[in-house]
């Protein structure tokens, strides 16, 4: 019997909410919290008499630490779900240090004013420092370590699909298959349609940040920085069908170079259709994907935060979106001596998604793993005090769950490899 605080109520947050009231034998209680009271109210009339998950809500501004801490005082949760913005996570890690609770997000922090002067001081030194630019990685949370550990806390981050499932991944195939990894391509397709010229699947203000930055990749110990969507790939995808790839930053190669030393090259490619990269490089052109505030009629806006609000909602798009996604993880390495190849994903079809929690499979893919890794700290199977990514702990219960609970593994022993 488990008392969770959940903290947003978007796309992601609703699957996984749902998701979480499918086990009410453990979620017994649940609060939902975010900035937009009746968003929780809405997801919580809709689950009325549908679970026996006991649902209540709450109004927080997660950028608010005292906020934070008395809903976290007031509530008493064994575990909080941090499923807002990356900008928030550390404001969350704060309010639960201070409240002595467990800790869990999907994504790793990222700052909402890139400009901050303070913040681009540390940025830009670590840009030197470590040779990627992104601006998002695993340094400011993982400066949380000690105090985690020092509180006997557990902080799990990035437990999504990628990052999440992703490093589970990779540690169910170190476990399994391999005495030594030498190679990983982390490949993310989303093969679904949604009838729209130009749309994000998920925050178009963090995706198209992603996106548009210089794509990276570890190799031989270091990172190799490349422009942005200067590597292209084709694949061809089990259900989906051959797609053009791109070489990308992203955040589980950090942890996964750290975690994995052994391995010589982690990539991570996700596809994307001429349209939407014409779209994008249209908008960057123009302006549109600045962060930086501009002075428009006698007031200043952010480019990108105007446009996140001429976008369709990601959250609308599930009625409208129609494929399959295909997410995997493909190695090279050794076993007993011998070259071996290993090749796991999922494949999560759209329609089906919204058919069961009226979302599309972006949200879906990511809603399910955390609840799967909320699943596997509340019932102590992921239990290793300090700050984490999903690859330290045992993948075999995590992934189980996953295929319990509606994102089933695939595997293949001879997959094609990408050059």
């Amino acid at each position: 019997m488990s008392k969770v605080l959940v903290i947003g109520c978007g796309g992601v947050a609703s699957v996984a909410i749902q998701k979480c009231c499918q086990v009410s034998e453990i979620f017994t209680e649940l609060c939902i919290a975010s900035r937009t009271k009746e968003k929780c109210d809405a997801l919580a009339a809709k689950l009325a008499g549908k679970t026996k998950t006991v649902i209540t809500t709450a109004k927080v501004n997660a950028d608010d630490t005292a906020q934070l801490v008395t809903l976290i005082q007031g509530y008493q949760p064994d575990l909080v779900m941090n499923i807002a913005l990356p900008y928030q996570d550390l404001t969350i890690m704060d309010a639960c240090l201070a409240c002595g609770v467990n800790y869990m997000d999907t994504a790793n922090y990222e700052p909402e004013n890139t400009e901050d002067p303070e913040w681009r001081a540390i940025y830009e030194k670590r840009c030197k420092e470590a040779g990627f630019s992104a601006y998002f990685d695993y340094s400011w949370q993982y400066a949380y370590r000690k105090k985690f550990e020092d509180a006997g806390l557990v902080a799990l981050l990035g437990c999504g699909f990628d990052p999440g499932v992703t490093q589970a991944y990779c540690a169910y195939a170190k476990k399994h298959h391999f005495d030594t990894i030498d190679t990983i391509d982390i490949l993310d397709c989303n093969g679904g349609d949604h009838g729209y010229a130009f749309a994000t699947n998920f925050n178009p203000e963090i995706n198209l940040r992603e996106v548009s930055a210089p794509g990276s990749y570890w190799q031989s110990g270091h990172w190799v920085e490349i422009p942005a969507m200067s590597v292209k790939r084709k694949y061809n995808f089990d259900q989906v069908g051959q797609k053009d790839m791109y070489l990308l930053h992203h955040e589980e190669i950090e942890s996964l170079a750290l975690n994995l030393p052994e391995v010589q090259r982690i990539r991570f490619f996700m596809t994307f259709s001429q349209s939407y990269l014409d779209h994008m490089r249209c908008l960057e052109n123009v302006g549109m994907l600045s962060t930086t505030p501009v002075l428009y009629e006698g007031r200043e806006i952010v480019p990108i935060q105007f446009l996140k609000a001429l976008l369709p909602d990601p959250a609308s798009l599930g009625p409208r979106t129609k494929g399959k996604t295909n997410i995997g993880c493909i190695f090279t390495g050794k076993k007993d001596g011998k070259e071996k190849n290993y090749y796991i994903y999922n494949v999560c079809d759209h329609q089906e998604c919204y058919q069961e929690v009226g979302s599309q499979a972006i949200s879906y893919t990511t809603g399910v793993p955390a609840m799967c890794g909320a699943l596997m700290l509340l019932t102590g199977k992921w239990n290793t005090i300090g700050v984490h990514t999903v690859e330290e702990f045992d993948p075999d219960p995590f992934l189980d769950a996953l295929d319990r609970y509606g994102l089933p593994r695939s595997e293949n022993y001879t997959p094609v490899l990408v050059d």
